[in-house]
C-alpha cells in the first residue's frame, strides 16, 4: 500500500508575526517596563552626549568624534528596533511585511556591526596617542586615516547587504511567524522552506569578519598599550582602567552576540525565550552603559556637562528670585 504524500507547499508568506517572548498578555506587557526604561535612558544619554560633543568646539578631535559616532549608532539600534518591540508587548502590534523585516534587519545589523568598528577606531586611536604621540596628528589627520576607515566600512556593507540580500530571495512557507521581538537575520531564514546553507555560511563569514576580526585588532591594540605605558614607566593607573573597562565591555558585547548568533546554528537547550533575551541584551545594554563608559567617564566630557549643569541651575535660581 503506497503512504500519501504531504502536500507540497509553494506559497511564500509575504506577511509575518513576530512572537517574541511568548506567553501571558500580562506577562508580556510587564516587560514593557524594563524595555521602555532602557530605551529612555539610552535615548536621553546618547542624544545628550551628541549635542554636548557637537556643542563645543574643544570636544572635536578624533577621540571625542568617534565617541559621539558611537552614540549615533547606539540611538540608531534603538530607533529601528525598541519602538516595534514596545508596540509588540504592550499592544499586541506585532505584524510586518517581508519588505519591513528585511529593511529592519539591514539597519539593526549594520548598526551592530559599526558599533564593533567604531569601537576598534577608538582603540587605534588610544594607541596613536600612547605609542606613537609624536606621530599621532600625523595618523589620525584624515587623509591618513582613510586607510582605516574605508576598508572596515566596504567590509561592513558589503557583507550585511550579502546577508539580507539573501535572506530575501528564499521563500518562506513552514511558517509566518518569527520567534523573536524583530527582525533577527537566523529567525527569518529558518522559515525556508528552501536550502539555507549558503545563507549559514554567509552569516558564519560575516561574524567571523566583523565582531570577531574587531576584537582580536582591539585586544592587540590594547595589550601594545599595556606594553608601552609599563615600559615608560608612567603612571598607568589611568590607562589600565579605562582600557580595562573598555575590554570587559567589549568581551560582554561580543559574548552576547555570537551566544545569540550560534543558538540557531548548534545542537542547544536555550529556550526561545531565553534565545530572545539574549539578542535583546546585545542590542539594549550597549546603548545604556557606553555613553557612562565613553562619556561621562571622560574628564573633559563630564567637566562640559557640570558646566552646563551648573549654567542651568544658576538660570533656574535668577528666574526664582
Amino acid at each position: 500500500m503506497l503512504k500519501a504524500q504531504a502536500p507540497i507547499r509553494n506559497n511564500s508568506y509575504t506577511d509575518f508575526i513576530l512572537t517574541g517572548f511568548s506567553g501571558p498578555k500580562e506577562w508580556r506587557q510587564l516587560l514593557f517596563i524594563p524595555f521602555f526604561l532602557m530605551f529612555f535612558i539610552s535615548v536621553a544619554a546618547n542624544s545628550a552626549l551628541m549635542c554636548v560633543i557637537g556643542s563645543h568646539r574643544t570636544l572635536h578631535s578624533p577621540m571625542y568624534l568617534l565617541i559621539s559616532a558611537l552614540a549615533f549608532v547606539d540611538l540608531s539600534v534603538m530607533i529601528f528596533c525598541v519602538p516595534s518591540m514596545l508596540l509588540s508587548l504592550l499592544l499586541n502590534w506585532n505584524h510586518i511585511s517581508l519588505l519591513g523585516c528585511l529593511v529592519q534587519m539591514f539597519f539593526v545589523h549594520i548598526a551592530g556591526a559599526f558599533q564593533s568598528t567604531i569601537l576598534l577606531w577608538m582603540a587605534l586611536d588610544r594607541y596613536f596617542a600612547i605609542c606613537t604621540p609624536l606621530h599621532y596628528n600625523e595618523h589620525m589627520a584624515f587623509s591618513a586615516f582613510l586607510k582605516f576607515f574605508i576598508v572596515p566600512v566596504l567590509r561592513n556593507t558589503i557583507l550585511i547587504s550579502a546577508v539580507v540580500g539573501l535572506a530575501g530571495t528564499l521563500p518562506y512557507c513552514q511558517s509566518n511567524e518569527i520567534d523573536h521581538c524583530y527582525c533577527e537575520h537566523m529567525a527569518l531564514v529558518t522559515l525556508a522552506c528552501g536550502p539555507i546553507y549558503v545563507n549559514n555560511a554567509v552569516g558564519l563569514i560575516t561574524a567571523f569578519c566583523i565582531p570577531a576580526v574587531d576584537f582580536i585588532l582591539i585586544i592587540t591594540s590594547y595589550v601594545k598599550i599595556f606594553v608601552s605605558v609599563f615600559k615608560s614607566g608612567k603612571s598607568s593607573q589611568k590607562a589600565l582602567s579605562t582600557c580595562i573597562t573598555h575590554i570587559i565591555v567589549i568581551s560582554m558585547s561580543l559574548f552576547f552576540a555570537l551566544t545569540s548568533f550560534l543558538s540557531y546554528r548548534i545542537k542547544n537547550t536555550i529556550s526561545p525565550n531565553s534565545r530572545t533575551a539574549i539578542s535583546i541584551t546585545y542590542l539594549l545594554v550597549p546603548g545604556c552603559f557606553n555613553p557612562i563608559i565613553y562619556g561621562i567617564r571622560t574628564k573633559e566630557i563630564r567637566q562640559q556637562v557640570m558646566k552646563k549643569i551648573v549654567k542651568r541651575g544658576r538660570g533656574v535660581v535668577g528666574v526664582m528670585q
